[in-house]
């Protein structure tokens, strides 16, 4: 998807940040997701012959069946192969559930990749319940949180394989209680993990407004005012995830940013969530997290 005509994405710094990115390694969507995206675009999608190019490969058949058997989409069956899986979530979502798989093995496997891995995926899982606690409102369905939450950091490890240094940076980053996050990173390196991530969700083509809440989603200033710059759905998006963040660490007991301080309020505003309502929402997500556990 081209987005050189969305003012979110066109300013004089973003074009320079995005030179120094080209050189900087995206892993290229790989070539199952493009045999499945082909078959989508068919007018009658052959449910068997996808279900065949999946089950070539062990672990996106595995991660399509755990998906398929996650509590946000609440299925009373479970998923044992993969044609049911595909039968159950539907082609679409199906497509963007193995572009999730497929975006953890792109990146070398390591302890703390694990750990990140596994955050990102407790944080995609709550958002998508989010939205089934709180509607699908703004354009957002469950399967469009879940998707985001998996691909919204994705640039955190495409730097990490790049930059030896990135690993402090991102500590000082995490560590930052005023500054917007990404501003701490284009002190040490030449781009931000918003900018990598959002060129990543646009090559693996992703849809428009994850791509776009992927570019945002520190920006502060624009979740609050950014309605005229940013769709309600992007906006919606960064705003729920990062209520899924603030549920994680809750649970986890380990606090280890400040970005719930600066984009919380406006999270919650977006939303229409109070103080009590979150409290409720942190024990319901918490519930039925368990509940697959």
């Amino acid at each position: 998807t081209s987005m050189s005509n969305d003012s979110a994405l066109d300013d004089p710094l973003d074009s320079l940040l995005t030179r120094s990115v080209m050189d900087i390694g995206i892993p290229p969507r790989p070539a199952i997701l493009d045999m499945v995206a082909q078959e989508l675009r068919s007018s009658a999608p052959d449910f068997r012959r996808i279900a065949l190019y999946i089950s070539t490969d062990v672990a996106l058949s595995a991660g399509l069946i755990k998906t398929a058997n996650s509590p946000y989409f609440g299925y009373r069956l479970r998923a044992r192969t993969v044609i049911q899986a595909l039968n159950m979530l539907g082609i679409e979502v199906a497509g963007k559930a193995l572009a999730g798989v497929a975006l953890r093995r792109a990146f070398p496997a390591s302890p703390s990749m694990e750990r990140f891995w596994d955050a990102s995926a407790r944080i995609a899982e709550y958002s998508g319940l989010l939205v089934n606690l709180l509607g699908s409102k703004g354009g957002v369905r469950a399967d469009d949180a879940y998707t985001y939450g998996l691909f919204r950091d994705c640039g955190v490890p495409v730097l990490l394989c790049k930059f030896p240094s990135y690993r402090d940076t991102l500590a000082k980053a995490n560590a930052e209680p005023l500054r917007r996050f990404t501003e701490v990173e284009e002190d040490d390196v030449p781009t931000n993990h918003t900018i990598v991530g959002c060129m990543l969700a646009q090559s693996w083509s992703l849809p428009e407004e994850i791509c776009l809440s992927i570019r945002q989603h520190h920006d502060f200033l624009l979740l609050r005012s950014g309605a005229e710059s940013l769709p309600v759905a992007s906006r919606r998006l960064i705003a729920l995830t990062q209520v899924a963040e603030h549920i994680h660490q809750q649970q986890s007991k380990r606090s280890t940013n400040h970005e719930w301080q600066k984009l919380g309020e406006a999270s919650l505003e977006l939303l229409d969530i109070d103080e009590l309502r979150l409290r409720e929402l942190v024990a319901e997500v918490t519930a039925l997290s368990h509940k697959k556990d």
